[in-house]
């Protein structure tokens, strides 16, 4: 990935890129929750929250980390996606963790205000309340403490679910959702699917 890195990016994103593989590497020897609490903190701590008109130019993208890296910037989603990726590189099995898009009560002038947000939720077991990684609120809290975020779907390789749905609605999520389909496509030309 080093070469596609440099390629596309210059070697401050090789650098990057080669502290993420180092963290994978390291969080294979982690229990889940420290795992969690790395990729966490990786991708919180050394990328910049950005909308992705001011990082891609258009209204919706969806990034690989790769892009993230390179690019510095990132909006929820691809906050996510990183996550994900990460966790998964690290021994987490993907049936524990769901990209879920959720309804965030943010503060704004006039009160509270509703927005589109995304997060990564771990479910230690299946009926677990599951664990939110958040890039707006560091601190990984179970879903039932996030008063501010009401779930619409999530979804990972497996499926998608609605709402709090415990099984999942569709067992095809890249039939359904054409983004996650581009990213996984993305990704993999990136050697990582």
């Amino acid at each position: 990935m080093q070469k596609l890195a440099y390629s596309r990016y210059g070697p401050e994103t090789v650098r990057l890129v080669d502290e993420w593989e180092a963290a994978i590497e390291n969080m294979q020897r982690l229990s889940h929750e420290d795992k969690l609490i790395e990729a966490n903190r990786f991708f919180n701590t050394r990328i910049q929250w950005a909308q992705d008109p001011d990082t891609w130019g258009r209204p919706d993208y969806w990034a690989t980390p790769l892009e993230t890296m390179g690019r510095g910037m990132a909006d929820c989603e691809d906050f996510a996606i990183a996550k994900y990726i990460t966790l998964i590189l690290a021994g987490v099995d993907s049936s524990q963790l769901r990209i879920t898009y959720v309804k965030a009560q943010l503060p704004s002038e006039g009160g509270p205000a509703l927005t589109a947000h995304m997060v990564l939720a771990y479910y230690p077991s299946a009926n677990a309340d599951p664990l939110i990684l958040d890039n707006l609120i560091t601190e990984i809290l179970p879903a039932s403490q996030r008063s501010d975020l009401t779930p619409v779907y999530g979804f990972n390789s497996l499926g998608i679910w609605v709402g709090g749905a415990r099984n999942p609605a569709s067992r095809e999520p890249e039939s359904r959702l054409s983004r996650w389909r581009d990213l996984l496509r993305r990704a993999a030309e990136e050697g990582l699917g």
